[in-house]
């Protein structure tokens, strides 16, 4: 078993859980008084949301390893990994910079589209598994 990839899908769901907190109670009432617009809320969600349907698809990739070994799970998990640190954390950053004074992280609007190809980058390998997996047979 694989405990560095366990640990790190353990830390990035309990992450996405509290962000998803942060974004429900803290954030909205930040709208709410008209601090941070309903749009910057729905990028943070939206980050919130696609960090954790794909900390629940690494932890699926894991599994699938587990009962039939194929590089492109792994492949595909570490896509998954990288997306969410570059798309949701962009999003995080980008939608909250003014709540934090940090303006200049505007510099960060960039890498959401590369976190998304990530993504898609990860789904494609999964698809390709499928691909070692009728050769095997």
């Amino acid at each position: 078993m694989d405990k560095r990839k366990l640990l790190t899908i353990g830390i990035l769901g309990a992450l996405a859980v509290a962000l998803g907190a942060m974004g429900a109670h803290f954030l909205k009432s930040k709208v709410q008084a008209g601090i941070m617009t309903s749009d910057q809320l729905d990028g943070f969600e939206k980050g919130v949301k696609y960090h954790m349907y794909h900390t629940i698809g690494m932890l699926l990739l894991i599994i699938l390893n587990k009962l039939e070994d194929n590089k492109y799970f792994m492949w595909a998990y570490a896509f998954f990994f990288w997306g969410i640190v570059m798309f949701s954390g962009s999003l995080y950053f980008l939608t909250t910079r003014n709540l934090m004074g940090m303006d200049w992280l505007k510099f960060l609007g960039p890498v959401t589209p590369i976190g998304g190809i990530c993504f898609i980058i990860g789904w494609i390998c999964l698809g390709l598994s499928l691909l070692k997996s009728d050769k095997n047979k």
